[in-house]
């Protein structure tokens, strides 16, 4: 920077010399200093014609002033006869006018008075050097001889120090110059125009004016360009550029290079005028622009003017005037030239600084960028663990590492490149040197630094995955091992031979471990000694004792299944079969069999010496602790697959989330995305961010914490259950995600996304991974429980499987659910669904004392049940035509009955598939068949549960209502309560039957019956008119009246409610009458009521 300014400073110091000379040139030229007059500033004076320059010369070269015939001199003022005067002397070249002036005063038609006045104004205020005076003196013979004889008696009064000669004649005048040197008004040959002498004169002083504002403009100019200052900013910089640009091409003066060239001798004069004259059309400064179009017509014209005898008569010669006027113009055009060079230099020397200043401030930005860049990647490079805690996990991060070595090499070679450029600046000797060469140098150092931390990354790393892979083998050759002693078959080796065989198969075992055995952990120390860290080092150290347990595991089995060959010498003895509890056990697996093997040997042996007792009750216990181990390997192995595909999902969701929901974002892919797709992100991906979120921060960590008790997992499940119901809602979202999916899976977007991802399977594949991995878990939670029988933990695994299984089981209902179709009501009033299935249901409708059956159709109605907590949906399923989940099938909503206006009877016409659900005193009956007997019986106890819920909630209700038993209770609103009778209370009723009475149902209530939604549908062909069942719904619904009714029959096998008065069948009136003998008033009724619900309690 110090020295740019030295630089800076030198420039503009040359180029103001420079120009200051220009400008002092000029004014010599124009001998400014001896007579600062212009012709300009006096041209009045000048028209009046009373002295002119003739432009003739004298024998030795000096000036002829012409003083004509003017008879008004005597009004000349003496300040017009000065400016005049020193004007004229000053016009004339310093060597012409040293020599002095010639002065041809012509009086010939005045007097002698005339004459003598000028000669006394000349010889008091002649600003020049004379050298002669020729007067011509009158011609009339009076004032000839007066100025003969008067200039001799006054010659002293002249004063003047040259002579003054009295001509008679011009021969006398042609005596003393010559005739070529004079006009034709005193005899010679000169043509002389006085207006054009003028307008040459005034045109020559405005160029030479015009040339020296020029000069002095580019002074101004470049002093103000030198001392502008530089901005900091790049488009400050470019701007500042383009503006200086802009006006040196408005200020600059183009000069004809070409015109210096010429030669007023050698050169046709006709030649350098359409020269010059061709010079009014280069651009110029706008602010000059006017003037030198001014001065350069003048110029023009003064040239034309000085030219026209040429033009006419080439073998015309110039006066000395004329050519002088040429030199003059030459002159002041040479330091017109001079004046641009100066500046072209000093505005090369200015551009090369901007256009330096605008690299250097593209550097720095770069610089910045990349040094920003750098520093990034350091950090990145730092967040990368170097041993990871798993083989999946380092070659993951590996994986990673090498995707970002990529990037990491742009920015190497961004930077790399960046310092080349400094020194390439450096190399074309950039004013700015000492800011460059640090940050090339930094560049340098920080390049090399990243570059050598990303090899040693990469080696640790590979070191460390190389370390887990093998305790990796390790770990599965010894879970191998254990597993394979817990699948020996405990009766193949009670032979000779099937000893043998197990023997060879341990033996060959071991013998091919190969690499897969860790040898000396004080090697592993050496080898892996830069990886090893606390945790991996821990790690080693487990997998060496697990490997040493299984050694001696080994060592026991080998010795056992020696003792067993050799044992076979004697005869075998026979063995009683295994007891069917054997069979049954939970523990029959091939790591239990290994109990069995040694619980079999001490059987055959048991006869034999008091010492082989003691050698097989060791052996007994050896075998239960190698059985434990075994189920501990077992549950290890679990848990690390559960732990290593979570890893795996989380990294999928995150690499989903990442490649494509943050893509569709992204303003560079915007035009891949087809408009359908637009404002869709959530409904192509559901909520899986927030399922990221939850394994990611919570669930994963938590898992890791049982990696040493896996068989607690079961806490950590039961713990998140509420949060795992998260999968419910991206269940819901999937059709509408598949759907989505199946219209812009062909777009280029998503080939872009997994091309960028180097996935081989498309994103539907991962919009899957959510379902496959809520599914996982049910079959990893089996595997567990399977090895953690007895153990603690073990109750929690049932709980958390269940829990699981009931997630499942509602994600499968509740996709149903959303199928529903036609339903006007909101299906989220009904309560929580329990259950839904596909049934056979055939329908039946009493109308008075009638049962009317739809005769004509003889085959069931095909209909899809859903059993909500307040509601039973029956709806028509619709199969769709499509694939995937288009193809799942549709319900169209057909009726729905009130949980609390229903009752059902478990067994209809003794098919042990059927059951019968009914309302309104079964004046709507529908016989449901269910696919299997299961299935029914598993419906009639829920629907049992749900009756049995509104039972007790009515009993509540009552009993907060009615706490005294003498007073009438009030009636209790929206309260239902539905009875199933058991085995007992049919026994109970029977009996009742016998003694011709029942149990009374009290229903006072006077609210009309419930309405069916829908139509019904024909009644079952083999429906018989009479049943042997036809049970009565109980329930009540508060009391309001004081008179009962009673439902009763043989046999009760069914649910009942009272949401409406109960109106028994005709044959029922005997048993009517029967209880109104029994309660006859209000308080009866009321103590047979609570003696019902006492009995239905026990």
């Amino acid at each position: 920077m110090i020295f740019w300014m030295k630089t800076e400073e030198m420039a503009l110091g040359e180029l103001l010399e420079r120009l200051r000379s220009v400008t002092q040139c000029i004014d010599e030229i124009m001998q400014l200093d001896s007579s600062p007059l212009r012709a300009a500033d006096i041209t009045t004076d000048l028209k009046k014609q009373f002295a002119f320059l003739s432009g003739g010369r004298g024998d030795n070269g000096s000036p002829v002033i012409v003083f004509p015939e003017f008879p008004a001199f005597s009004e000349i003022t003496d300040r017009e006869f000065h400016n005049v005067l020193s004007y004229l002397t000053s016009v004339p070249s310093l060597s012409s006018t040293d020599v002095g002036f010639i002065l041809v005063i012509d009086r010939r038609q005045d007097r002698w008075a005339a004459v003598k006045g000028t000669l006394l104004r000349i010889a008091g205020s002649f600003p020049g050097n004379l050298q002669l005076v020729l007067v011509l003196r009158p011609t009339t013979l009076l004032q000839r001889t007066l100025s003969d004889i008067l200039f001799k008696f006054n010659k002293d009064d002249f004063k003047m120090k040259v002579p003054v000669i009295m001509l008679s004649s011009l021969t006398e005048l042609h005596s003393y110059i010559d005739r070529s040197q004079l006009t034709q008004e005193l005899g010679g040959m000169q043509e002389y125009c006085h207006e054009k002498w003028i307008s040459h004169r005034t045109a020559i002083e405005g160029f030479a004016l015009m040339v020296k504002r020029t000069a002095q403009a580019l002074q101004s100019f470049g002093t103000e360009l030198a001392e502008t200052e530089l901005p900091n900013e790049i488009q400050a910089t470019t701007i500042l550029l383009s503006t200086h640009s802009n006006k040196r091409d408005k200020m600059k003066v183009t000069a004809l290079p070409a015109f210096l060239s010429f030669s007023f001798i050698s050169f046709p004069f006709i030649s350098l005028f359409k020269v010059v004259i061709d010079f009014k059309c280069f651009p110029l400064c706008l602010c000059l622009q006017e003037d030198l179009l001014v001065a350069l017509g003048q110029g023009s014209r003064l040239l034309e003017s000085i030219n026209e005898p040429i033009m006419h008569n080439p073998d015309h010669n110039m006066n000395q005037d004329e050519l002088e006027n040429l030199a003059t113009v030459q002159r002041l055009l040479s330091q017109l030239d001079e004046t641009e060079r100066a500046f072209d230099e000093f505005w090369l020397r200015h551009q090369t600084k901007l256009q330096q200043c605008l690299q250097l401030r593209h550097f720095e930005h770069n610089y910045r960028e990349v040094r920003a860049l750098l520093d990034q990647t350091s950090e990145k490079l730092t967040s990368f663990s170097e041993v990871g805690i798993s083989p999946a996990h380092a070659d993951h991060i590996f994986t990673e590492l090498t995707t970002f070595e990529e990037r990491v090499c742009e920015v190497l070679d961004r930077a790399l490149a960046l310092s080349r450029e400094g020194d390439e600046l450096i190399q074309n000797s950039h004013y700015d040197e000492d800011s460059i060469q640090p940050k090339c140098c930094e560049l340098r150092a920080l390049s090399e630094s990243t570059s050598s931390s990303l090899r040693a990354k990469k080696d640790h790393l590979l070191k460390a995955i190389e370390l887990h892979h093998r305790l990796d083998r390790t770990s599965k050759w010894v879970d191998d091992g254990i597993y394979l002693l817990a699948s020996q078959p405990v009766d193949k080796c009670q032979s000779h031979e099937g000893a043998e065989v197990a023997l060879q198969e341990l033996e060959r075992y071991l013998d091919n471990a190969g690499c897969s055995r860790l040898t000396d952990l004080s090697s592993i120390w050496t080898e892996y000694e830069g990886v090893l860290n606390h945790q991996l080092r821990e790690q080693v150290e487990k997998v060496y004792q697990k490997q040493t347990s299984m050694q001696k595991m080994f060592d026991k089995r080998t010795v056992s299944l020696k003792k067993l060959a050799a044992k076979q010498l004697r005869p075998v003895q026979p063995v009683a079969p295994r007891p069917e509890a054997f069979i049954k056990s939970p523990l029959n697996s091939p790591a239990h069999r290994v109990q069995q093997e040694i619980n079999s040997s001490d059987s055959d042996n048991s006869c034999g010496k008091g010492q082989q007792q003691n050698e097989d009750g060791n052996s007994r216990h050896a075998s239960l602790s190698e059985e434990e181990e075994n189920l501990a390997v077992l549950r290890r192995h679990v848990m690390n697959e559960l732990l290593e595909t979570e890893r795996v999902y989380v990294e999928e969701l995150l690499c989903v989330l990442q490649g494509y929901a943050s893509e569709m974002d992204n303003p560079g892919m915007s035009h891949l995305i087809p408009p359908s797709l637009n404002n869709k992100k959530e409904v192509l991906f559901g909520n899986m961010p927030e399922i990221y979120h939850f394994h990611k921060r919570t669930f994963l960590r938590e898992l890791e914490q049982y990696t040493d008790c896996p068989e607690l997992v079961g806490r950590c499940f039961l713990q998140r259950m509420t949060d795992l119901q998260i999968y419910e809602k991206y269940c819901h979202n999937k059709p509408r995600s598949e759907s989505l999916w199946r219209q812009c899976s062909d777009c280029a977007f998503f080939h872009e996304c997994q091309k960028k991802l180097e996935h081989k399977l498309g994103l539907d594949s991962y919009l899957l991974k959510p379902v496959q991995r809520i599914t996982k878990y049910q079959l990893l939670l089996k595997e567990m429980l399977k090895y953690s029988r007895g153990r603690e933990g073990a109750d929690d695994l049932q709980e958390a499987l269940t829990s699981i299984v009931g997630i499942l089981k509602a994600v499968n209902d509740s996709m149903h659910l959303i199928a529903i179709t036609g339903y006007e009501g909101n299906l989220s009033e009904l309560g929580k669904l329990l259950m839904q299935g596909s049934f056979s249901v055939w329908t039946e409708h009493k109308k008075g004392h009638a049962k009317v059956k739809d005769l004509a159709r003889f085959k069931p109605m095909q209909r899809h049940i859903f059993l909500h907590e307040k509601a039973l949906l029956f709806c028509k399923k619709r199969e769709e035509n499509g694939e995937g989940y288009e193809k799942a099938p549709s319900y169209s909503f057909k009726q729905s009955l009130s949980m609390s206006a229903v009752g059902i009877t478990e067994n209809a016409k003794g098919d042990n598939k059927k059951f019968e659900i009914w309302c309104n005193s079964r004046e709507e009956v529908y016989i449901v068949q269910a696919p299997t007997a299961d299935m029914k019986t598993t419906w009639v106890n829920e629907i049992r549960k749900v009756l049995t819920t509104q039972l007790e909630a009515c009993r509540e209700a009552s009993q907060q209502r009615a706490p005294d038993p003498v007073i009438q209770a009030p009636p209790v609103h929206s309260v239902t309560v539905c009875l199933s009778p058991f085995k007992t209370s049919q026994k109970t009723l029977k009996k009742g039957e016998e003694k011709k009475a029942e149990l009374p149902v009290l229903d006072a209530s006077s609210s009309s019956s419930p309405k069916l939604s829908g139509t019904g549908s024909p009644t079952s062909p083999d429906h018989k008119s009479k049943r042997q069942s036809d049970p009565t719904p109980f329930g009540y619904k508060g009391w309001n009246k004081p008179t009962l009714s009673l439902d009763a029959s043989g046999e009760n096998d069914g649910y009942s409610s009272a949401e409406e008065p109960l109106n028994s069948d005709p044959e029922d009136e005997n048993t009517k009458k029967l209880v109104r003998e029994l309660i006859p008033d209000t308080v009866a009724c009321h103590t047979a009521t609570m003696y019902i619900l006492r009995v239905l309690q026990e």
